[in-house]
């Protein structure tokens, strides 16, 4: 996990899109994650989705492997009637479509694992488990999951556990305190040094992003919240 490079110690910034590339580039930051690949509501859990989302991701990945960002995101999209094997089935057909150019470009496509109980309902990757499976069943190294640990942890719980069982398919992280989804504090029930310390012994070398609605200082904040993740 990068520690240096700019202010506070970040060494980038997640979902920004190629306008502000010239201005992270700058300032020696890198593009960590790079939107593209569908939305919350219009994933690629649907084939209706599969051909815009298809012409709009191919542009992304050679835009972002241009940029320097490792990382693309893609979303499974929302249930709507879609069984979550289905979903499943074609979230894969889709993705061993795609695989290729993500490959060639060297760029990993992460799918993000969000939760369906407080903030996305019916959003269908909503479980480590189905996630793993996608990642099997595509068999790729360039997919893989964006874990969100407030997500997951309002999903599922366990984290630790689940993160050592499924780091192999994990290619970025996301944080945020629960509840709430603001800083990392005494208040909050997720122990994020132990969890990061864990990441850290497991090997882990992507890239570690906070994702939080600050409720006070936001520079304040977040250079706490990056002193308490670094092992």
């Amino acid at each position: 996990m990068c520690r240096e490079t700019a202010r506070l110690g970040a060494c980038g910034i997640d979902l920004v899109g190629p306008d502000a590339f010239p201005t992270l580039k700058k300032y020696g930051l890198v593009p960590t994650m790079v939107p593209g690949g569908g939305s919350i509501k219009k994933g690629i859990n649907d084939k209706n989705n599969h051909a815009e989302i298809e012409l709009k991701l191919i542009e992304t990945i050679k835009v972002a492997a241009a940029g320097g960002a490792p990382n693309v995101i893609i979303m499974a999209g929302d249930r709507v009637g879609i069984s979550d094997e289905q979903g499943l089935d074609t979230s894969v057909a889709f993705l061993n479509k795609i695989k290729s150019v993500a490959e060639d470009n060297e760029i990993t496509l992460c799918l993000e694992l969000l939760n369906s109980k407080v903030n996305h309902p019916g959003y269908m990757a909503d479980s480590t488990k189905w996630g793993v499976e996608m990642c099997k069943r595509v068999n790729s190294p360039r997919v893989k999951l964006l874990y969100d640990i407030y997500h997951m942890q309002i999903m599922e719980g366990d984290i630790i556990r689940t993160i050592r069982q499924s780091i192999q398919y994990i290619g970025h992280f996301h944080t945020a305190g629960n509840p709430g989804r603001n800083e990392f504090d005494e208040s909050q029930e997720l122990n994020y040094p132990a969890i990061c310390k864990a990441i850290a012994d497991l090997g882990f070398q992507g890239y570690f992003a906070h994702e939080y609605s600050p409720t006070r200082d936001a520079l304040g904040t977040l250079d706490r919240m990056m002193k308490l993740c670094e092992v």
